[in-house]
């Protein structure tokens, strides 16, 4: 493909001080393409920076098509568009939307999974820059288990990490909350068997998970992608979750161990030391970096450019009232 100008959206900051899942794949998406010999404009939240792309402060108060340099060949947005535009365009969702209405014929999304429960078959799995989070040890000793996400969202059950954690009888680290948490109602955690680290990013939360026995990750929804999936694997961790979303897609049984019950979770950890760490690195490396996610992306640029829709029809959520939360197990 032809050196190619291409235009990113997105609405947060980026690179991500912190966590920030969205931005991180964002950045890694653009910064890979730009390594490839494309030109990479960044539309997106006020105080970010780069130095290998242009960026352009995204005005959410002001029409999409008018923030459009003119010099573009196409556009990539990462938040949703409800208007036209002036160029070529096409829109990765990120999340599960809760809006029953059609999607834009170029949508795309993050795991077949995803994809098929708006009845798209089109989708990009998300991708790490690896050379951001350094060389993974596994010579050190690990002796906890770790969570890695947003403690405060409901649906990814940090009250079922602990249970499980605790009748495990091992320590649990959480990347991404506080022991306090008034945000969304009131919730105080006493467990001292539990240490919230506070929402981490860099070097402090790859020592983090690379210290860790094991990702602990039943989530109540059907996960897009799970970003924390693939940093976890890298560093070497098992990941032992729920069957929801892309997870299966994911954590094969030489990767992980996934249920819906807890009791068969608790069980499954005490075969923690027969996974083989290198290995779980290797696979995220061979199948799961930004150059990966980059390369897959163009063909999907090539078909917009040549006036061909990604998908047949409009996606629409194939359920209209998905369940909020789905089962979990607690016995």
């Amino acid at each position: 493909m032809r050196s190619l100008s291409i235009l990113l959206v997105y609405n947060g900051k980026i690179p991500s001080p912190k966590y920030g899942g969205t931005s991180r794949v964002v950045w890694y998406l653009g910064k890979e393409l730009a390594r490839m010999g494309h030109r990479i404009t960044f539309l997106v939240g006020e105080g970010s920076s780069s130095d290998f792309a242009r960026v352009i402060p995204f005005d959410p108060k002001r029409p999409l098509a008018t923030q459009i340099p003119h010099e573009v060949d196409m556009v990539h947005s990462h938040i949703p568009i409800w208007e036209p535009l002036p160029k070529p365009y096409m829109i990765t969702l990120h999340g599960n939307s809760g809006q029953d209405r059609e999607f834009d014929i170029n949508t795309t999304f993050l795991s077949k999974n995803h994809a098929s429960r708006y009845g798209s078959k089109v989708y990009v799995n998300n991708g790490l820059g690896l050379e951001e989070y350094g060389k993974p040890r596994f010579d050190i000793q690990r002796n906890y288990l770790h969570f890695l996400g947003k403690a405060a969202w409901k649906v990814k059950n940090l009250k079922g990490c602990i249970q499980i954690a605790g009748e495990r009888g091992l320590p649990l680290h959480v990347l991404g909350g506080h022991r306090i948490n008034l945000k969304m109602g009131v919730r105080i955690t006493l467990d001292s068997n539990v240490r919230f680290e506070g929402m981490v990013g860099g070097e402090k939360k790859n020592r983090l998970i690379n210290g860790s026995q094991a990702l602990l990750f039943p989530v109540i929804w059907n996960e897009p992608m799970g970003l924390a999936v693939l940093e976890s694997l890298y560093f070497g961790c098992p990941v032992f979750g729920t069957p929801y979303g892309a997870l299966p897609e994911i954590v094969t049984s030489e990767f992980g161990f996934l249920s819906n019950k807890k009791s068969e979770l608790v069980n499954a950890l005490k075969r923690i030391d027969d996974y083989d760490r290198r290995k779980c690195h290797e696979y995220i490396c061979d199948n799961f970096a930004s150059n990966h996610m980059a390369q897959n992306f163009l063909p999907l640029y090539e078909k917009v450019l040549n006036g061909i829709p990604l998908n047949p029809i409009p996606p629409r959520p194939v359920k209209s009232d998905p369940p909020s939360l789905l089962p979990w197990y607690n016995d």
